[in-house]
């Protein structure tokens, strides 16, 4: 018998699924042939410790040293950009990410496609940082495997019944004590099969395009550049920029792909405030961000099928919070204290959304 039955090959499932290999046994169910292959594998891939609301912030700063002490961060920064119609916009987004004004002379000595003609207000921060997201899931892998657990892929889940013990179909048949939902724009399905309540999970599509470096300029130690009100952002990536347009556009569960003209729109946000066109579009894609009512994470069992457990709704934290949004789960599930303050973890538990 399964101890617990990880549905979810994404960093969601993969880091609960590390945490509660201390405690059972750990089978790991992906339904696609690679680990991360949805959201996982599409995101921008950053930590900035006061990103996101409080009980994210809260996940942040838990995760942070798990997240230094096994390297998996590298030094990036953060600058923010507006134009010179954006000031109110830039004024709260710098407040609330903790950035310090710059001059657009610093910044264009920075990132020199900066436009001065267009740009009208720079913050910028030194405590963003790139993640090494590959190395974290296989790291996670390692230590399901390394506990006894499996990590098994191409098993997508046709059913889920309870009697006495879970059971779970997919081309085979697995039998468990607990089910952990970590299957990202899907959870609300599963939980379904399972009858259990949903909770109203609202996919969000953000798309993504790749471009080669600006006027064959060397993008490496270049920031992160975010737009006001978080119009676009672009990243350097390999040598290139990655260019999102930082849509949220409500979708459904599926293999998300970019939409052809938001893309344009995000491109041109971005091209507003650079001196380089962009003539070349290397690559696009999409990923499907998953969000709860309020807008913050589920974490933890069912209060009303406490064998159901959740990992769920991780937005676009789910590398940043995931050391901490997995021993959380792990305690909840276990029934050992959290070291996360108590807010916190009511502002994180399934509860919160069953009034």
């Amino acid at each position: 018998m399964i101890d617990f039955l990880i549905i979810g090959g994404g960093i969601a499932g993969l880091s609960a699924g590390a945490r509660l290999s201390e405690h059972g046994q750990v089978v790991v169910l992906e339904a696609e042939d690679a680990l991360g292959y949805h959201t996982s594998g599409r995101s921008a891939a950053m930590f900035e410790k006061g990103y996101g609301p409080p009980s994210v912030v809260a996940l942040n700063t838990a995760s942070e040293a798990y997240l230094t002490s096994n390297g998996y961060l590298s030094p990036r920064g953060l600058m923010l950009i507006a134009g010179h119609d954006q000031e109110d916009q830039f004024s709260q987004d710098a407040a609330d990410l903790g950035l310090r004004g710059i001059s657009v002379v610093e910044a264009v000595a920075r990132v020199p496609i900066l436009n001065p003609q267009t740009v009208g207000q720079v913050a910028t921060s030194y405590s963003a940082f790139d993640i090494d997201t590959d190395r974290m899931m296989q790291d996670f892998v390692r230590m399901i495997r390394a506990n006894g657990g499996l990590v098994l892929t191409r098993q997508k889940v046709q059913s889920v019944t309870k009697s006495g013990h879970w059971i779970v179909e997919t081309r085979e048949v697995f039998e468990a004590r607990n089910v952990v939902n970590a299957a990202g724009a899907w959870v609300d399905e599963v939980a379904t099969m399972a009858g259990v309540a949903p909770i109203g999970i609202e996919p969000r599509r953000r798309s993504m395009a790749r471009i080669p470096a600006p006027g064959g300029h060397d993008v490496t130690r270049w920031p992160m550049m975010l737009g006001a009100g978080e119009g676009w952002y672009a990243k350097p990536d390999a040598g290139k920029l990655i260019v999102s347009p930082c849509e949220a556009d409500p979708s459904f569960p599926h293999d998300a792909y970019a939409d052809d003209m938001v893309l344009a729109e995000g491109l041109a946000r971005y091209e507003a405030m650079v001196t380089e066109p962009v003539t070349r579009v290397e690559a696009n894609w999409a990923g499907l961000r998953s969000f709860a009512p309020d807008g913050t994470l589920v974490l933890g069992p069912d209060p009303a099928e406490p064998t159901f457990i959740w990992s769920a709704a991780q937005g676009g934290y789910g590398f940043q919070t995931a050391p901490a949004a997995s021993k959380l789960v792990a305690d909840l599930t276990t029934g050992h204290r959290s070291e996360l303050d108590e807010a916190s973890v009511s502002a994180l538990k399934p509860e919160r959304l069953r009034a």
